[in-house]
């Protein structure tokens, strides 16, 4: 049956400032990356150190999110990471800002949201 999560696909405003974020800033490896001229899109397939994708793309007049971050559909993007504290530091003194870090009260392991260029949530969950 299903053996793990492929890849999370999302679709950007601005895919030069979403590339930049994801790729550059966040430190994903770039895959592939295709300009579709049929779709007037951009595909971009980013690893990340476990295997899983994400895919960025650039649609024409696509629709923003409805609301933040309670919207029926896909509630947040988790990242796993050794240490919240010092991811969101890094992200802070890169400019992202960060919510406190909490601690979840089922597992006890800590956590904290930013938002990419777009406003999608995403989370720092912390993993041996």
């Amino acid at each position: 049956m299903l053996k793990g999560l492929h890849h999370t696909a999302i679709i950007c405003s601005d895919y030069a400032r979403s590339k930049a974020f994801y790729a550059e800033l966040l430190g994903l490896e770039i895959i592939s990356e295709q300009y579709r001229e049929a779709r007037q899109s951009w595909k971009l397939d980013l690893a990340l150190p476990d295997g899983s994708q994400l895919e960025l793309f650039s649609f024409p007049g696509a629709p923003p999110r409805p609301s933040y971050p309670e919207a029926q559909g896909l509630r947040h993007l988790a990242f796993a990471v050794e240490s919240v504290e010092t991811v969101a530091h890094w992200l802070n003194e890169k400019g992202i800002a960060t919510e406190q870090v909490r601690i979840d009260e089922l597992t006890g392991k800590a956590f904290t949201f930013f938002r990419d260029p777009d406003g999608l949530p995403l989370e720092l969950y912390e993993c041996e």
